[in-house]
């Protein structure tokens, strides 16, 4: 672990995260942005992913959970991931298709145990990270980064894990954040910075949440979780619960990038899957780039 955090990838991973934090810091989803060739291609690939989902429904089992059609889904992806991520990547730049597609396939979740948590959420970070550093994505998409291509991510994330019943991998059950996300919540308060008048409180008011969910990343993971989970909001969320009575977006916003690192980026059932390359290096940071 020692080494993980003393690695250009950890450095580079970290930098990547907070640089977006930073460009969506009080900016609505629905604010005017840029959206270039390479950000239009890969929501593209990621509406392939979604159409497959709705061409492999789920099969009839005994166990409510982990449908074993999501195996099928994913064979799919095993097949097609360097073929999909070449529709993004410009000709030139082709010999970094197959290292960039290993993060693709990291970050949809296990196909043995059909389970999904933080740590397949880090591999699609670092397939976006990875595409940054080769250049196919720029400093001006920053912001279509995280509300065009992390958005739909989380959109085709939520209907796999729907559509399959998939399990929480390394869940923390009631003293995690979330069964199965973690950056949209620190993107999501980032974006809630300096908001006129909502305030941490007001996430776990139902009427909030329901007239400002469109604009806000945070709040629509909190409409997620009302409707996969029952009874009162305090008692499944207690973390999310206790966070309510932060008095400041910028205070959640801090407490959240710390609980990352050590309850994600920190612990070694998490990140023993991570994957390691020329783009992602594993040996000690050298200079900052």
């Amino acid at each position: 672990m020692g080494k993980w955090k003393r690695s250009q990838a950890y450095a580079d991973y970290i930098g990547f995260i907070l640089t977006l934090n930073e460009g969506v810091k009080g900016k609505k989803l629905s604010f005017e942005y840029k959206v270039s060739e390479a950000i239009e291609k890969l929501v593209a690939l990621l509406n392939t992913l979604d159409r497959w989902i709705d061409e492999t429904p789920p099969v009839d089992q005994p166990s409510r959970f982990g449908n074993k059609a999501y195996r099928t889904w994913y064979a799919k992806l095993d097949q097609e991931a360097e073929n999909l991520v070449a529709t993004v990547v410009p000709t030139h730049l082709a010999a970094a298709v197959p290292e960039v597609a290993v993060y693709l396939k990291e970050s949809v979740g296990n196909s043995t145990r059909i389970d999904y948590g933080t740590g397949h959420e880090a591999a699609f970070a670092a397939f976006l990270c990875c595409l940054c550093k080769i250049g196919v994505l720029r400093v001006d998409d920053q912001i279509a980064i995280v509300f065009q291509v992390f958005n739909r991510y989380l959109e085709v994330m939520r209907k796999l894990q729907k559509t399959y019943r998939m399990e929480p991998a390394g869940s923390q059950g009631v003293w995690g954040l979330d069964d199965f996300q973690f950056l949209p919540f620190i993107w999501g308060s980032s974006q809630l910075i300096d908001h006129p008048y909502l305030e941490p409180r007001h996430f776990v008011d139902e009427k909030a949440v329901n007239e400002n969910h469109k604009d806000y990343m945070f709040l629509e993971c909190i409409l997620f979780i009302t409707e996969m989970k029952t009874g009162p909001f305090a008692e499944h969320s207690n973390q999310l619960w206790n966070i309510s009575a932060v008095p400041s977006w910028s205070k959640v916003n801090q407490g959240l990038i710390r609980m990352y690192k050590a309850e994600c980026l920190e612990k070694f059932p998490v990140i023993q899957h991570f994957k390691f390359g020329s783009l992602l290096p594993i040996h000690p940071v050298t200079s900052s780039c």
